[in-house]
């Protein structure tokens, strides 16, 4: 694997013995994290509407529309949702979704652990009523939440290859698999706890994204770093691997208290590749500076003995000064 650095310019067995010590002494304290959000009891709704709806007639759909009306627009007449149930896109859609996602079972326990993790963190988060839809590959608003509900779109988690998604961009086809999903969930609850900085500057914009991927750290601790960000494992080896390079990149063309916001599109957004404007930059995975924010919150935190709200108020810069981040070599 090529790195960046290119295109820029044993214990003692005493310790290792104090070290084997610390280490089961580790071992046998409880964490007391798992041990109280095991405790939090919460009443989880998941309505599978997807099914409801392919199982639907001509005749049921008044029912349906009474019965979920944020779902069924007033500006479309009865006859479109009775001409869906035939359509044969929307039939197949329905058929993948039945194949990928079955009784969706194991994902309503991933949503049950993560709703928890949320409510131990925020204790006024209000557990929303889950509701899964088909939506003719809306992978824009694959997740919708509001206050008291969750819209999730199952057919943008139907696997990266699969052929409804041989139109779309390979790099956001990366992300419709279902081992995203309930990552994308915790996306969206963060936006809701998360301000975004009023401070224009790369760095501020990088903590801020760097805050949201900590949260999924507290409320995702089973899910590995590369479902975490959207990335594929090779991508997050990448990440990994030259994050002193990316750093010093950073640092070298002056970039951290930049007001540019062409640096969104070269860092931050969704991209096929980090636009270093180097030969090697296919080879990178998009959204590098969200990585290195997440790992300067990372630093800050293990420095800090603070709570996850108390965090979340701090200013980019604050973090980046006080994290004194040294990425990995």
């Amino acid at each position: 694997m090529k790195r960046l650095l290119k295109y820029f310019d044993i214990y003692t067995f005493g310790g290792a013995v104090f070290l084997t010590i610390l280490f089961l002494n580790g071992c046998k304290q409880p964490d007391k994290t798992a041990e109280e959000v095991s405790k939090i009891q919460i009443d989880l709704d998941v309505i599978r509407f997807d099914r409801e709806f392919a199982s639907a007639s001509a005749e049921t759909i008044p029912t349906l529309k009474s019965k979920y009306p944020y779902l069924f627009p007033e500006q479309f007449e009865d006859s479109i949702w009775i001409a869906k149930l035939t359509d044969t896109i929307q039939v197949e859609l329905s058929d993948e979704v039945d194949k990928t996602f079955g009784s969706f079972e194991q994902e309503k326990k991933d949503l049950e652990s993560l709703f928890k993790h949320v409510t131990y963190y925020f204790p006024k988060f209000v557990t929303p009523k889950v509701v899964t839809v088909t939506s003719d590959v809306g992978y824009n608003n694959r997740v919708i939440l509001t206050d008291t509900l969750l819209l999730l779109g199952l057919d943008n988690y139907l696997g990266t290859d699969h052929h409804f998604y041989k139109s779309i961009q390979r790099y956001i086809a990366a992300g419709l698999d279902k081992q995203y999903l309930t990552s994308d969930v915790a996306s969206a609850i963060a936006k809701k706890v998360l301000k975004y900085p009023r401070d224009r500057s790369f760095i501020a914009r990088m903590v801020y994204y760097g805050k949201e991927l900590y949260i999924k750290d507290k409320v995702l601790p089973l899910t590995s770093d590369a479902q975490k960000i959207g990335y594929t494992n090779e991508e997050m080896e990448w990440a990994t691997n030259n994050e002193e390079q990316i750093w010093r990149y950073f640092v070298e063309k002056e970039l951290l208290y930049s007001t540019d916001a062409k640096l969104d599109r070269r860092f931050l957004e969704p991209a096929p590749f980090s636009k270093f404007q180097l030969e090697l930059d296919s080879e990178s995975p998009g959204r590098l500076g969200r990585y290195i924010g997440w790992q300067m919150v990372r630093a800050f935190m293990e420095k800090n003995n603070l709570t996850l709200q108390q965090l979340l108020n701090l200013p980019g810069d604050e973090i980046f000064k006080k994290s004194n981040y040294k990425p990995r070599k």
